[in-house]
């Protein structure tokens, strides 16, 4: 769909729902039935359509969003007929016109084959809103980098050359021996504790 010359300003944001209507419309818009528009006065307008033949069960004029939608449908009583010439054409219809904001219709009338739509303008009344400013949010605390791990150590190692590589790694072991090392310590003496204890009542009884 190729679009309206109007809407490929960059000022102009969030019409892309209107343009579709406008483009539906105009591609609906066969004809028929004939119609005019009118401004009556300044804030008025006004809308007819020739329907002649349509009764007023067979219109129906409807508002869908901003559409000012018309449709015309008469019941199939012709089968019964006899026609040496058919001129006039009875078929069903749609008409839609989008209306802007602010337009609000009155009200319809059917007169004499003519159905008339009465549509008034009110102005809106402006309003001014003021958005506040806020700060953006800083960096949270929590994503500060952190001290490397063995598994990081081990990682970034297979990035470097194979000797700095076994170096690296080899460091890493034995920081960690050590870690165990000092986690056993108190464990082994305790068990120390425990043998000088069990000699000790085992020379007293000797003793006695």
């Amino acid at each position: 769909m190729s679009r309206i010359a109007v809407f490929n300003s960059p000022l102009l944001l969030g019409f892309d729902r209107l343009e579709r209507i406008i483009d539906q419309a105009a591609k609906s818009s066969d004809g028929y039935p004939p119609y005019n528009i009118e401004q009556t006065c300044e804030q008025t307008l006004r809308i007819t359509l020739a329907v002649a033949g349509f009764r007023l069960d067979d219109l129906k004029v409807s508002l869908e969003g901003n559409q000012l939608v018309v449709r015309g449908r008469r019941p199939e009583d012709d089968r019964a007929r006899v026609f040496l010439h058919r001129g006039l054409a009875f078929r069903q219809f749609q008409r839609s016109f989008v209306l802007a904001e602010g337009i609000e219709v009155a009200g319809a009338t059917l007169d004499h084959g003519l159905l008339e739509i009465a549509l008034k303008r009110t102005e809106p009344e402006p309003t001014v809103r003021t958005i506040a400013i806020s700060k953006a949010p800083k960096a949270d605390a929590a994503a500060a980098p952190r001290p490397p791990s063995s598994v990081d150590v081990a990682s970034e190692s297979r990035t470097l050359p194979p000797q700095r590589r076994l170096g690296r790694i080899d460091a890493a072991v034995r920081k960690a021996q050590g870690i165990a090392a000092i986690v056993r310590q108190p464990q082994r003496a305790v068990e120390i504790d425990d043998v000088g204890l069990a000699r000790q009542q085992h020379r007293r009884r000797h003793a006695q």
